[in-house]
């Protein structure tokens, strides 16, 4: 079992940068496959970044392609997810997530384990 805690959220203005860290507690951290989802008020939970068990492999979701960064760190039990070029539209709570079975999976329900996410707001 994998326990993750999310940190690096805040307020920024539009075009501004973030960079969220997400710490995972326990052993194996290097087999699991990381993903970042957000969730905003009223919305349905969207994939924004996943990254292989190795870290060489990254994939991201549409609306994030080309301004965010997913980055892992297997000797650091950490996944990060930089955030550039932010617009108003970004703001979410941000949650890091763990699968055990799947390296690089952009569906939420592939996921085992779920931080408790950390809020990232956009102002315009």
């Amino acid at each position: 079992q994998v326990h993750l805690v999310e940190s690096g959220g805040g307020l920024v203005e539009a075009g501004g940068s973030l960079r969220l860290s997400c710490a995972a507690s326990g052993r194996a951290f290097s087999t699991y496959g990381m993903g970042w989802f957000r969730q905003a008020p009223g919305e349905e939970r969207e994939f924004v970044a996943a990254i292989s068990r190795s870290g060489g492999t990254a994939y991201y979701g549409s609306s994030t392609q080309g301004r965010f960064a997913i980055s892992r760190d297997n000797t650091k039990n950490t996944v990060d997810l930089q955030l550039n070029a932010l617009q108003p539209e970004d703001t979410a709570v941000y949650y890091c997530a763990a699968s055990t079975k799947y390296s690089g999976t952009s569906a939420s329900g592939e996921y085992d384990y779920w931080g408790q996410g950390t809020q990232v707001t956009v102002s315009s």
